[in-house]
């Protein structure tokens, strides 16, 4: 059976990322720091799909954690054919609301976690020849909305160019980029997203088929949804000058009053 490694395992996209994988025929590493959900979702999958589920416990804006995950990928005696960076951090106020230590922490979890496992799993799986990486970025990487927004902009062309260099080698790499998803995300990170259109929210399992159906196509950047898709070919062809106002105008009105 191939084996997947998923961060963020424990809830939303990469649960749902978990259970389709299982149901494909993947043994997981399950990667997240709760450990009792963890060990929860292992028992869902193993009991449900017939897969095995190792669980691995890791905060990852822990650079020691983020290692110990890293030497996982690097294991030549037990490979890893796919690799799912999803592990999230939702940011409550703009860069300058915040604490500078609590932005320093969504940067290693979105930004250095991704290179570090990235690199391990590249490694590994060009020199067997096979493989595949998935990091999962936003649609708002191709916008201007303070830190969450460039660190999921780092993402999207970091995946780019590791797809460049990687190419030929038999290890394909996809930047998933949705839009607002209807997991517990926003819950979590105590936003309140009542007033969001209905066409703009995804659906979950439908955003991990159509990922991994991406991948299989060969597509290095999947935008998933309608509503997104003509979103981001917008903003293509918009003047960056004013796709940076109209990211200003929308961050000013989700700001969060004194």
């Amino acid at each position: 059976m191939p084996t997947a490694l998923v961060t963020g395992a424990s809830s939303g996209i990469g649960l749902q990322f978990a259970r389709t994988l299982a149901a494909r025929g993947y043994d997981l590493v399950l990667v997240a720091r709760d450990r009792a959900r963890l060990d929860a979702v292992a028992a869902e999958l193993t009991s449900t799909y017939a897969v095995s589920a190792e669980v691995l416990v890791a905060d990852l804006s822990d650079r020691a954690a983020v290692g110990v995950v890293a030497d996982r990928l690097s294991d030549a005696a037990r490979p890893v054919d796919l690799l799912v960076n999803n592990a999230g951090y939702g940011l409550r106020k703009s860069f300058l609301r915040n604490e500078v230590e609590v932005e320093e922490q969504a940067f290693e979890v979105l930004c250095r976690a991704v290179l570090v496992l990235s690199h391990a799993a590249a490694r590994a799986m060009r020199e067997r020849g096979q493989g595949a990486i998935i990091n999962v970025s936003s649609v708002a990487s191709f916008v201007a909305m303070g830190s969450y927004s460039a660190a999921k902009a780092w993402v999207t062309v970091f995946s780019e160019g590791l797809a460049n260099e990687l190419a030929g080698s038999g290890v394909r790499v996809l930047a998933l980029c949705p839009g607002f998803t209807h997991t517990e995300f926003h819950q979590r990170a105590e936003m309140n997203m009542s007033k969001l259109p209905a066409p703009l929210w995804l659906d979950a399992d439908r955003l991990v088929r159509d990922a991994l159906a991406d991948l299989d196509r060969g597509r290095v950047v999947s935008v998933p949804g309608p509503a997104y898709k003509a979103l981001v070919g917008a903003l293509k062809v918009l003047p960056r000058s004013l796709a940076r106002r109209a990211s200003g105008g929308v961050a000013a009105k989700r700001r969060p009053r004194r």
